[in-house]
């Protein structure tokens, strides 16, 4: 499987346990590529919704992915300071097509002053049992919202003071090339 290269732009698509497309990101460029870490910007990317529904996002966002670690994070950088939306998920997979990931529903979201709220446990009630989550799933599942908030609160990771600030400034060198 090859990695792509920085500065390459690629397709992140999201699917749920069952295996059915859900969310497609048009456009992301690479920051950082290695078999255990992704790294992407984009910016007004357009967003296409399993019913064909498209969206434009609204500002820069930086999006890290890790291959040990069943979330990802994007760091949103609006005027008014970063916010994080987390989605709980499998570890990303790369093929020549996309990166690609299993949306589980939970999802954090990180304020400016690093206060967070846990969404959506309703939907991800309802989908655990529609789509028959293995209760090992389930267990890992719960884990790695208790790592993720570990994260937050300790500002590790793509929650560290410069991180989204290092990444925007790369993701920048590569839009003006």
């Amino acid at each position: 499987m090859g990695f792509p290269m920085e500065g390459e732009t690629i397709q992140i698509h999201s699917y749920k346990h069952d295996g059915k497309l859900h969310r497609v990101w048009d456009q992301t460029t690479v920051l950082k590529s290695t078999s255990s870490l992704m790294i992407g910007g984009n910016d007004r990317t357009v967003v296409t919704e399993s019913d064909g529904r498209t969206w434009i996002t609204r500002e820069p966002a930086i999006c890290y992915f890790h291959s040990q670690y069943w979330f990802n994070v994007i760091g949103m950088i609006r005027e008014d300071g970063i916010y994080y939306y987390c989605n709980i998920s499998s570890p990303f997979t790369h093929d020549q097509e996309a990166l690609k990931y299993i949306d589980y529903d939970l999802d954090i979201k990180v304020y400016p002053d690093m206060t967070y709220t846990l969404l959506d446990e309703d939907e991800y009630e309802k989908h655990r049992q529609e789509m028959n989550y293995p209760e090992a799933v389930d267990r890992i599942l719960h884990t790695h919202v208790e790592h993720l908030k570990t994260w937050i609160r300790q500002r590790k990771g793509p929650f560290a003071p410069e991180f989204i600030d290092t990444w925007y400034e790369r993701f920048l060198t590569y839009r003006h090339a």
